[in-house]
């Protein structure tokens, strides 16, 4: 694992609606500029996470309407809850939303490790753990905060030899 130290983020206009606006090579350049944060604490609890973008889908008329159906409030996705064990790990499940009952469902365990995008620590939520199913185990979110208790990740698909194939880019908001 190599080390990364905290960087100073600097304050910006950013929120879920202003990412869900930006393009997929637009969410890359900004993960790829993102850093972490000193803690994984500083993600305890139950932020609100958002769909951005889909591969493929951003640059299409489709990308209209999913935007603004990952932000409506029947989106069934609301987030995940997270807790830290240590400054380095920790664990956290996604809430999804079904009616009018909240469900947590496919947990995962959180750790410091290089991404698979650039080779630079993230925080990796590990979904391959006995009690997920075949095809959730085959997910890889990873995460960086790109404004103070804002983070965005890449959600992708596990492929042979250690690799992964984007498939959409997602955020988390902890700044209640």
């Amino acid at each position: 694992m190599t080390t990364t130290t905290a960087h100073q983020i600097p304050d910006a206009p950013m929120s879920l609606d202003h990412l869900a606006g930006l393009p997929v090579d637009a969410l890359d350049a900004l993960y790829r500029d993102a850093s972490l944060p000193a803690s994984l604490k500083s993600l305890n609890g139950t932020p609100k996470g958002r769909m951005l973008a889909v591969r493929g889908l951003d640059r299409t008329p489709l990308f209209t309407p999913i935007s603004l159906i990952s932000a409506a409030s029947v989106f069934p996705w609301d987030g995940k809850s997270f807790n830290a064990t240590s400054d380095q790990n920790g664990t956290g499940i996604n809430r999804i939303n079904l009616t009018l009952l909240q469900q947590e469902w496919f947990p995962f365990q959180t750790r410091i490790e290089p991404s698979i995008i650039d080779g630079r620590d993230c925080i990796y939520l590990d979904y391959d753990l006995p009690e997920n199913p075949w095809f959730i185990r085959k997910i890889r979110d990873e995460l960086r905060q790109v404004a103070e208790g804002l983070f965005l990740g890449p959600a992708m698909w596990k492929t042979a030899n250690n690799r992964a194939a984007l498939v959409l880019w997602f955020a988390i908001d902890n700044r209640q």
